[in-house]
């Protein structure tokens, strides 16, 4: 595995994105910082990586509070250089709107957009005093489209999605790439599918191409990771073939 002096952080490092995020950026010899809200969950990730030879540290973490993300961020720069930060918090519920309750629509945007917020400044702010680094965030297709019963979940993403389009204009001339990538697909995890049968009835998972595999949202990542600063992406959305769009 080659080593690399430099760390990606990983916010929101949940079982299957995230930890695939984690996993592939540590497969390529990056220290990885991972944080959720439950550091005890992270303990089968931390297992793989370090089984196959990665450095990996395990962090609780509410990405809603400025202290936490500050101090994450800032232990990871200390460990090797920050050069890479994934935010990758998710906020997905469905609820009509007459039962969209105030505390529901504010939890929801605190998770989507503000603690988003939180990471991509406080990134910023450590790669800027070294000259150049990424930071990247997970969008989804509510981040284009409010669908009915998603009012909060879109206002959020939307919000997340502007609030990386003007960090992209502002620090992009300052050699960090920022990007915003749309996953306009159910990604295939336990959870995806029970809704998907609930919904769709009994052959909603006859067609596996339909869903999409984690690790392809980490090689997204890292296709963006790769880009050269003369062709940077802002924003990036991928779908598997079969979904309709």
């Amino acid at each position: 595995m080659p080593k690399r002096n430099a760390t990606a952080a990983v916010i929101g490092a949940g079982d299957f994105i995230g930890s695939e995020i984690a996993r592939k950026f540590a497969a390529e010899g990056f220290s990885i910082f991972a944080g959720r809200r439950n550091g005890d969950k992270l303990a089968p990730l931390v297992q793989d990586i370090e089984a196959a030879g990665g450095d990996i540290h395990a962090r609780s973490l509410d990405a809603r509070k400025e202290d936490e993300v500050i101090a994450f961020l800032n232990e990871a720069d200390k460990h090797a250089p920050l050069e890479v930060c994934i935010f990758n918090v998710g906020a997905n519920v469905n609820f009509p709107i007459l039962d969209t309750t105030e505390r529901v629509f504010r939890k929801v945007w605190e998770m989507a957009c503000y603690s988003g917020f939180l990471a991509g400044r406080e990134a910023a702010r450590l790669m800027l005093a070294r000259g150049g680094g990424n930071i990247f965030f997970t969008g989804a297709t509510a981040s284009l489209r409010g669908g009915s019963g998603f009012a909060a979940f879109a206002s959020a993403k939307f919000g997340l999605r502007a609030v990386a389009q003007a960090m992209a204009r502002e620090l992009g001339p300052k050699n960090i790439h920022v990007a915003h990538l749309i996953i306009d697909s159910g990604v295939d995890t336990e959870w995806v599918r029970q809704r998907r049968l609930e919904a769709l009835g009994p052959n909603a998972l006859d067609n596996p191409d339909l869903l999409m595999p984690p690790s392809s949202v980490a090689n997204a990542y890292w296709q963006l990771y790769q880009q050269p600063k003369s062709a940077w992406t802002f924003e990036m959305e991928i779908r598997p073939f079969g979904e309709k769009w």
